[in-house]
């Protein structure tokens, strides 16, 4: 298990356990993170699963592809840091990553 800081809208901390293999956003969902809606189900189509991983851990994740960048580019609260938390992968790279949601998502 990976530990995963989430910080949500309402900036509240909650740290959960994440499988390895598992999108941030099955994680968000699973532990029921406020502002992680992930309407579309992860198929990358609605961007409510938005997030910011903050530094260093944004740098150990691959950028992100054209497809996911047209998403946030229609997102709000969007900064250099933004992705959808359905792209990303848990691996131990990401031992206690700090992921915090936008004020947008609540």
């Amino acid at each position: 298990m990976v530990r995963i800081e989430f910080v949500t809208p309402s900036g509240h901390i909650r740290q959960v356990e994440a499988q390895d293999g598992e999108t941030l956003m099955q994680a968000a969902v699973r532990h029921q993170i406020e502002g992680i809606e992930a309407a579309c189900g992860g198929a990358m189509s609605c961007g409510t699963c938005h997030a910011w991983v903050l530094t260093p851990w944004n740098e150990y994740i691959a950028a992100p592809q054209p497809d996911e960048r047209e998403i946030l580019d229609f997102g709000v609260h969007i900064r250099a840091d933004s992705r959808l938390t359905c792209q990303i992968k848990v691996s131990s790279a990401l031992e206690g990553a700090r992921i915090e949601v936008p004020p947008s998502q609540s």
